[in-house]
């Protein structure tokens, strides 16, 4: 690549010395005295001056088509280049080799131990599979801002781990009661109800150990007690656990409008989507300005996986899903597709998906790309 653009560039180095050559010709000063056998009259009636002027004006235009000939290869050239750069991204290689990673620091975080009940419980479900949606963003909002991989990772872990516990708890029957979870029984119907309880309490209190534990010293300690603060503000009663008491509230109540489904969903679905992507960009060292943007995006992102979630659950089997389908419709709960009908779902979607992609327009094209994907992602699922 770096070879072959050098060639463009010598071309327009040589047409650039004809140019300048040229227009030195033209300043030089003739004198007619010198053009023996030519009377001053030819000279002065502008007869050879003429032609002169004709053949310089027929080298200027042959000099400038060439050049802008060149030219235009040289945009069509760098058009080719810049269209290459933002279609060279491989985003499902970005969320494979980033979930390997994830899961790989999964795993060797929650070992296998004493008392191995709870351990093997614990196991069970964070490694269950999943699509590692949660600390993916909180990676690529590091990257996004100058961070790396490398310093997300503890608070990525993190963002899997509290997901997990959500997991787990919602799946208890006095919640959502649900037997197949990820393609596989529920973490109760292996372990039992009780240790399926302690496991996800184990689960929350580890996660916020290993963020304060395993981050790297080169993270400045305001920045990691922030996102300690930001983890416990989405998971407590303003944040998943508010959302999902009034979701089980809301169950059978025909009085349940949009603007009460959408408090329910920005609390017990966004705000971990969001946190995972405002943590991920404080770890990286952004502005409170930066903040501010990929926070909206998420809120936007976390809304639209929900109403996703609504629409994949009517128009999708349990074989498909990974989990038993039709299953809000069958607990009377308020959806999307319920209040608003399904083809104003999806334009809701569309809607969102829209707003999330233009409060990334601020940032680098190049480092935005996957978050960007990940937007297309998550509007695209189809289980």
């Amino acid at each position: 690549m770096a070879y072959s653009s050098m060639a463009p560039s010598c071309h327009c180095l040589h047409f650039m010395n004809i140019v300048s050559q040229e227009c030195n010709l033209k300043r030089v000063s003739i004198q007619s005295r010198r053009f023996r056998g030519l009377s001053t009259s030819l000279w002065s009636s502008g007869g050879f001056q003429g032609h002169l002027k004709r053949e310089l004006s027929a080298y200027r235009h042959l000099v400038s088509s060439l050049r802008c000939s060149n030219t235009n290869a040289q945009l069509a050239n760098l058009s080719e280049q810049v269209k290459e750069k933002v279609t060279e991204f491989d985003f499902k290689e970005y969320m494979r080799s980033k979930a390997m990673s994830v899961n790989e620091a999964l795993d060797r975080a929650v070992p296998l131990r004493y008392p191995e009940k709870i351990h093997e419980a614990m196991r069970y479900s964070l490694l269950a599979g999943g699509k590692r949606v949660r600390p993916i963003l909180c990676i690529a909002a590091c990257e996004l801002v100058g961070g790396s991989e490398e310093l997300a990772m503890p608070t990525a872990c993190a963002m899997e781990i509290i997901h997990t516990m959500s997991l787990i708890h919602d799946d208890l029957p006095p919640m959502d009661n649900d037997d197949l979870r990820r393609g596989k029984p529920t973490n109760h119907k292996v372990f039992g109800e009780g240790t399926a309880v302690l496991a996800g309490d184990a689960l929350l209190s580890f996660a916020f150990e290993h963020i304060a534990v395993s981050t790297s010293k080169t993270v400045e300690s305001d920045r990691v007690l922030r996102v300690v603060s930001e983890l416990g503000r989405a998971i407590g009663s303003e944040g998943v656990a508010g959302g999902q008491v009034a979701d089980i509230t809301s169950q059978g109540n025909p009085s349940v409008g949009l603007e009460t489904l959408e408090w329910i969903h920005i609390h017990k679905t966004a705000v971990l989507l969001e946190c995972s992507v405002a943590s991920g960009a404080i770890i990286g060292g952004a502005s409170d300005d930066e903040i501010e943007r990929v926070r909206k995006y998420a809120r936007c992102v976390g809304l639209l996986f929900q109403v996703v979630d609504d629409i994949l659950d009517v128009t999708k089997s349990s074989e498909e899903l990974g989990k038993t389908a039709a299953k809000d419709l069958l607990s009377d709960k308020a959806t999307y597709p319920k209040l608003m009908g399904l083809e104003k779902a999806k334009e809701f979607a569309d809607e969102l998906l829209g707003k999330a992609k233009e409060e990334l327009s601020f940032f680098n094209p190049t480092k935005a790309a996957p978050l960007l994907g990940l937007a297309d992602y998550i509007a695209q699922r189809q289980n």
